[in-house]
């Protein structure tokens, strides 16, 4: 008895040790996702970009990473994660040093935050699939939450950086820092992970891009759904919520400097605490009721912030503070959902099309709140951004009226 509570010590700290450093990996690896982002109002004037410019330059990162993620999480059914994820580091370390050597406007831009969002599609999902592979029962659903909330704490370091580091140094530098984080994660990895064999040998590849069993899957199906709109959501409040602070506090006298980058960043912080807040709660009063809720919460959200322009500066900075945590509230929630719902030998084909489809939201998101802010006027307009944030409050809630219908059509089924 003693040696196997000894050895199931050991294991819980070894669990523990796999999740603390694979979670700071995920941090290390988002250096540059928002960097750009973080930068948009000098990139605005200095590349001369309008609002669709900058929702391209923004969107092509989900893009490549929908059509890339698509592949290269599938066939981690297949081979190691661990492989997919040195592979994509390894791309997204290209793709920021690119970035600072070559980057001088729209198409060169566009090029290299393709070829960063390729790099995500290869350490995001494939890290969580390289993580939950090493664990089981209550670690794995945990690590799932802590893992997409280290999605959160990598965006706010990245916004933080982005922001504040063209006051002491160009713009460039912030990109050379997210590559060597990118070297710093593959160092963490190949060290943490042990190498591990292939979960089924006589899998295919092609077998591995087998998509009909979770098309199939409508309970997989109505989380995806839900992933798809909660992300066009979060990546339009993220690529253009610095664009609209600078805006909206710029009108506002107050005694408080309020840094745009640095809101953004605590905001994040805090979105990531309600994450998995979000899944504690799931987890105990049922993960549709409070996913259901959060969305449509935040719907209501989006439209209060997009007429909040006028408000004094701290009453505007709390609001944005609070729909920044119901934004990402339903993260953890979701994913667990997706997983929870899948089999185990198709996790990581499901897993594949979860993020592909999921990320047509990030794709389309900050695209097409950049076409409904020039559409009424562009981003120095109040009226723009009012409807710009409601257009996404107004997407956000298709997600979860195809999830209540799809588990509406499963129940039927019984």
């Amino acid at each position: 008895v003693n040696n196997m509570t000894t050895e199931i010590s050991h294991q819980e700290k070894s669990s523990k040790s796999i999740i603390f450093w694979i979670c700071i990996a995920e941090i290390l690896t988002m250096q540059g996702v928002f960097t750009f982002s973080s930068m948009l109002p000098f990139f605005l004037d200095e590349w001369k970009l309008d609002g669709v410019d900058a929702g391209w330059i923004s969107g092509i990162y989900y893009g490549s990473y929908m059509i890339s993620v698509m592949v290269l999480v599938s066939i981690t059914d297949w081979i190691d994660a661990k492989k997919i994820y040195i592979t994509g580091v390894l791309i997204t370390l290209v793709s920021c040093v690119g970035f600072a050597l070559f980057a001088e406007g729209f198409w060169s831009a566009m090029l290299f935050r393709a070829l960063g969002g390729t790099g995500l599609a290869g350490t995001y999902m494939p890290g969580l699939k390289a993580l939950t592979d090493r664990l089981s029962g209550t670690s794995r659903a945990r690590a799932t939450s802590f893992y997409t909330s280290s999605f959160g704490a990598g965006s706010a370091v990245s916004f933080l950086i982005g922001g504040s580091i063209m006051e002491w140094f160009p713009w460039q530098t912030a990109f050379w820092i997210a590559g060597i984080c990118s070297l710093l994660a593959l160092l963490i990895v190949s060290k943490t992970l042990e190498n591990a064999p292939n979960q089924d040998g006589d899998r295919s590849g092609l077998r591995s891009l087998d998509f009909r069993p979770v098309l199939r899957n409508t309970k997989a199906m109505g989380w995806i759904a839900c992933y798809s709109t909660h992300n066009y959501e979060l990546f339009a409040f993220r690529s253009w919520i610095v664009v609209y602070l600078t805006f909206a506090l710029s009108g506002v006298s107050s005694e408080i400097n309020y840094q745009p980058s640095f809101i953004v960043f605590l905001g994040i912080l805090l979105g990531m605490i309600s994450s998995i807040i979000g899944n504690e709660l799931a987890i105990r009063l049922g993960r549709t009721l409070v996913v259901v809720a959060t969305m449509f919460l935040s719907a209501v959200l989006a439209v209060v912030i997009g007429n909040s322009i006028g408000l004094s500066a701290t009453m505007l900075v709390m609001l944005v503070l609070v729909y920044g945590c119901f934004v990402t509230g339903d993260s953890a929630s979701i994913t667990t959902g997706l997983i929870e719902s899948s089999v185990k030998e198709n996790r990581g084909v499901t897993m594949a099309v979860h993020s592909s489809l999921g990320f047509i939201g990030s794709f389309l998101g900050p695209i097409g709140f950049g076409i409904v802010l020039n559409a009424f006027g562009g981003h120095k307009s109040s009226d723009a951004w009012f409807w710009a944030f409601s257009s996404t409050g107004f997407v956000l809630i298709i997600g979860p009226l195809i999830l209540l219908f799809l588990q509406n059509v499963n129940n039927k089924k019984r």
